[in-house]
Parts: C-alpha cells; sequence; structure tokens
C-alpha cells in the first residue's frame, strides 16, 4: 500500500503483512526518485488506469490469439508500476494530499480489479461467473477494509499474506503457462474448466473464508468494545 492509500485520518494504524511488501519497500522509493520533475502522482495513477484497461482487452483478444497473454502481462507489469508509485511519489516530493489520494486510488482499484476480472472472463481461459466472483469478492472485502478503519480505526488493507502485488504475479506466470501449453480444459460435471478456472474458484474460496473469520473477529473485539445494553 501507499502512502496516497493510508486514510487522511492520522490515528489510524497501518498494516501490511504481504509477501512482497519489503521488496517494494525497498524499491519504491528509489523508481519515484528516478522518475523527471514533470511526473506527477496523477500521472501515475492515471497510467495504472489505462493499464488495467489495456489488461482487460488484452484478455478479450486473446480469443483471436493466444498472443496476446503477453500483452495481458506487460499491462500487468506497468499497471502495478502506475498503482504502487503514485503516492511513494507524492511521499517522496512531500506533496502528499491524503483525503484526494485515499479516494482516488480505492476508487481506481475497485475499476481495475472490475476491468480485469471482467476481461479474464471474456477470455477463453475464465468462465465469466468465475471472474465475476473474484471481482464481487475483491468489492466487498474492500468495503470491509474501509469499515475496519472507521469502527476500529486500523487500516489493515491485505488479508493474510497475499495482496495486489502477488495476485499480479500469480496472473503473470498463468499467463506464460497458458501461451505454452494452451488452457489445459477438462471437464468435471460437465462443465468445461481451465487452470484460470481453477484458481480463481480456490481464490474465491480462500476470500471468502478469509472474510467470515475476519468478520467474526471484527464483531468479537466491536462486542467487547460495546456490550450489549440491558433496557431500563
Amino acid at each position: 500500500m501507499t502512502d496516497e492509500e493510508r486514510p487522511p485520518d492520522a490515528q489510524h494504524e497501518r498494516t501490511t503483512p504481504f509477501l512482497l511488501a519489503g521488496f517494494e519497500r525497498r524499491v519504491l522509493p528509489r523508481l519515484a526518485r528516478a522518475l523527471p520533475a514533470w511526473v506527477v502522482p496523477d500521472h501515475l495513477t492515471a497510467l495504472g488506469l489505462l493499464s488495467s484497461t489495456w489488461i482487460a482487452v488484452a484478455y478479450i483478444l486473446s480469443n483471436r490469439n493466444p498472443a496476446w497473454l503477453w500483452g495481458a502481462s506487460l499491462g500487468l507489469v506497468i499497471q502495478w508500476y502506475g498503482d504502487s508509485l503514485d503516492g511513494t511519489l507524492a511521499r517522496e516530493r512531500k506533496i502528499e494530499r491524503p483525503r484526494y489520494g485515499y479516494y482516488l486510488d480505492h476508487i481506481t482499484d475497485a475499476y481495475s480489479t472490475a476491468a480485469i476480472g471482467i476481461g479474464l472472463g471474456l477470455s477463453p481461459y475464465m468462465l465469466l461467473s468465475i471472474g465475476l466472483a473474484v471481482v464481487i469478492l475483491y468489492l466487498i472485502m474492500s468495503i470491509n477494509v474501509y469499515l475496519e478503519t472507521y469502527v476500529l480505526g486500523e487500516f489493515r488493507l491485505g488479508y493474510a499474506v497475499l495482496g495486489p502485488t502477488e495476485a499480479r504475479v500469480a496472473l503473470i506466470a498463468m499467463n506464460t503457462v497458458a501461451i505454452m501449453l494452451g488452457p489445459m480444459r477438462f471437464d468435471m460435471a460437465g462443465v468445461s474448466l481451465t487452470l484460470f478456472d481453477i484458481f480463481g474458484a480456490v481464490g474465491v474460496l480462500a476470500m471468502l473464508v478469509l472474510m467470515l473469520i475476519r468478520v467474526g473477529g471484527n464483531l468479537r473485539a466491536l462486542a467487547r468494545l460495546e456490550p450489549p445494553r440491558r433496557s431500563a
């Protein structure tokens, strides 16, 4: 998570347990310092947004030629660059706009998730139903994060150790496998599935379990803070 993705209220704590968080903390400031002065955070946000659209288009065009998966993988790298670097650049130059950045980053994240999920669902590699399920679960989990920020004062962006960067790496790996080996279709209960479908279905199940665990923990914490009151 970049600084412009933090809640504007400074009392909110931030936790980022992702596997690649340490790598990003080392690399992103260096990339930000290397950018020319005319590049501003909004340029990087726009780059991430356009890249998400490109990824969706590339997945859809893979119906014509699987080589478009290379385009999707390139888009994932560029999307990481723009989406991850905008807040870091703002911090490095001390030009943060906490409320503006928080709102813009998360609304564009919602669009990017929907675009990529739908693009995958319209490709020959994933069922549309699974792509939409991933999008819906991701958005519900995001809403839960924002609610936690308000009621608990802690901004926990991710669930477990997997976050957006790890998801991009997994998609690039699956794109590469699909280019080399094809969609690897097989039938299950009369439904034709691919590696992407299995990955997506497992992801949806994992997200659902993590979401339910987290909601249960939040409700227990809130119940301790605000125990039930007896009527007078």
